[in-house]
């Protein structure tokens, strides 16, 4: 039979999440008998967030399914943007729902009772480090010798500073650690958030406002511009990074830590490109000496569009997408499962031996607030961080500054 129509699918870009998506859908029509030819439309952050919120994409019917990230869940709920899926959910549950998922990444997406969005790809942020580099007799010796310690997993920001600037040589292109700067109102603003809440701060008052001028605050802020703008400790284009590029970078060998995604970590053990398969490993972030460790919890969403005019067709999708055996194909083609069979199938962590470290770094992750304006919030936190690293004002001008505005945008 010839095809009839298209199926159009908004997808982060990311290499992996478009090869297994392509998979899932050859699967679910060979399996189905569904005759509709897929389109994937992808798109990086931006404009992702642009043609499927700003724009209305799914509202008004662009695409009939989205890969939505927890960052914008509430916004696009608010504006009834995504189909409420409990009808469908009561109709016909995913296999293993809700038990087969941990509560952490059932909860964003979820307003009431009403359900808009199913997990997709998870990994919170953690330090992703280079084993072998650390485990090195010669590099330890060398350690050693230079600092007068033995050469360990950084446990505070100093730490971690000082063995990026051991690590950096430049010379046989290896830098200290990567950072992913790139201003597009998410890179920044998570490492923001994770400094602040490293040294004990909260994004939220009392009265739950966002508020950014706090001692833990400038101080976040005043390490993060050190750390960043030391040429002899980071990725010299980490200012063009975003996480992808910066996973990319350190999956070619050319860094010995970074912070990012866990899901770029278990890249470095599938992808066939990998200069370091076999070489790392994760561990929770550095933190204050006397702060607990912090990590951050947002994970992708698969909705179906308010638009859609497949809104049957796009749930079985759905459902047969996160099946346990999709799951763990996501993973393998370097996504990260979601299901809780995926984190502890004994296949995945004989490839990606720290997969079982999910759960502890899930233990320790924190959310973002569900405001309504947070995008538009986000935008002056990326600002705020940005400024701290590419000028010299005061630090405690710029967090006042940047206040100001979000007092105006509530």
């Amino acid at each position: 039979m010839p095809k009839q129509d298209t199926f159009k699918i908004a997808v982060r870009k990311f290499a992996p999440f478009e090869t297994a998506m392509q998979k899932f859908w050859d699967k679910f029509c060979a399996i189905s008998g569904c005759n509709l030819e897929l389109e994937m439309v992808v798109m990086d952050l931006h404009e992702l967030y642009d043609r499927t919120i700003t724009k209305k994409g799914m509202a008004s019917g662009d695409f009939d399914i989205a890969h939505i990230n927890t960052d914008w869940i509430y916004e696009g709920y608010l504006n009834q943007d995504f189909e409420i899926l409990n009808p469908y959910i009561n109709k016909n549950k995913p296999d293993d729902f809700p038990r087969g998922w941990s509560k952490s990444l059932l909860s964003l997406q979820r307003f009431g009772w009403e359900v808009v969005g199913l997990p997709f790809h998870d990994g919170p942020e953690c330090l992703i480090y280079r084993k072998d580099l650390f485990d090195s007799e010669v590099e330890q010796e060398r350690y050693f010798k230079q600092y007068g310690k033995a050469l360990s997993i950084p446990k505070t920001w100093e730490e971690f500073h000082q063995i990026a600037r051991f690590f950096n040589r430049p010379a046989d292109h290896l830098f200290g650690c990567i950072f992913a700067c790139y201003p597009d109102g998410h890179n920044t603003v998570f490492d923001y958030c994770l400094q602040l809440w490293t040294r004990g701060g909260d994004l939220l008052d009392k009265s739950g406002n966002v508020n950014v001028d706090t001692p833990a605050s400038i101080e976040g802020l005043t390490f993060y511009r050190s750390m960043v703008n030391d040429k002899n400790a980071v990725h010299p284009a980490s200012a063009q990074f975003d996480s992808v590029g910066a996973g990319l970078a350190f999956m070619n060998g050319e860094a010995a830590m970074m912070v990012n995604w866990f899901g770029f970590a278990a890249m470095c053990e599938v992808d066939k490109n990998s200069k370091v398969k076999g070489k790392i490993d994760v561990d929770v972030l550095p933190s204050n000496a006397d702060q607990s460790s912090a990590s951050l919890n947002v994970y992708w969403l698969y909705t179906i569009a308010k638009g859609s005019k497949h809104k049957d067709l796009a749930y079985d999708f759905l459902r047969f997408a996160i099946h346990a055996d999709n799951d763990k194909l996501l993973t393998l083609e370097g996504g990260i499962g979601c299901r809780i069979s995926t984190w502890n199938d004994a296949e995945i962590n004989s490839i990606i031996p720290y997969y079982n470290k999910l759960e502890s770094l899930h233990a320790v992750a924190k959310m973002l607030p569900q405001k309504q304006n947070w995008a538009s919030m986000a935008a002056v936190i990326d600002e705020m961080v940005l400024s701290a690293i590419n000028s010299d004002q005061e630090i405690e001008e710029i967090a006042q500054m940047a206040q100001a505005k979000i007092n105006k945008l509530v």
